[in-house]
């Protein structure tokens, strides 16, 4: 059976959905947790969005993680180290047909940021939004079911989003970037 990607209306309970498993993540990671927010396109109230609840964790240290497997595992996520970004552990929930991604970062780092501050970008610019759900749903028809087609599909306007969300962030939020 392979993946299927699929575009998705955007889900009222998606919220509720993050917040059963942020109490899951604050209880496994205790004293070691700094933040744990919804990221991702089910963040963005009314956006479509593949329907992956997406959980951005920044803790004190990195490496006590590594030690945590088997809870993960207990909760129903897969470990799948770095995957790709240098600095971060990455666990998935759901199989084929993913419920959860959970993206956990030292505190501070860039990576972190950058997902914070797209998607407050898109929930304050409604017409970056609404062109990145055409973007997303034209990627999936497209894609063939190809999660490496359907990212690709979507890099070039992403990139261009964050330059700008990075502009709107020093400009609007006064807070310097990393």
């Amino acid at each position: 059976m392979a993946r299927i990607i699929e575009v998705v209306e955007y889900n009222p309970l998606w919220p509720e959905m993050f917040l059963e498993v942020k109490q899951q993540l604050k209880s496994l990671l205790e004293d070691e947790v700094i933040l744990i927010e919804h990221i991702g396109s089910t963040s963005v109230p009314g956006l479509c969005a593949k329907p992956i609840i997406d959980i951005l964790v920044e803790v004190k240290r990195l490496d006590f993680l590594d030690n945590l497997t088997a809870q993960f595992t207990a909760l129903g996520f897969i470990a799948k180290g770095e995957n790709g970004i240098v600095g971060r552990r990455y666990f998935q929930k759901g199989g084929l047909q993913r419920t959860h991604h959970v993206h956990i970062f030292e505190q501070g780092h860039e990576h972190a940021l950058e997902h914070r501050i797209f998607r407050d970008y898109l929930k304050a610019h409604k017409q970056a939004a609404l062109q990145y759900a055409e973007i997303k749903t034209d990627a999936a028809l497209a894609c063939n079911n190809d999660i490496q087609v359907y990212m690709t599909l979507k890099d070039e306007f992403i990139k261009a989003q964050l330059q700008n969300a990075k502009n709107w962030y020093k400009d609007t939020i006064k807070e310097p970037l990393l």
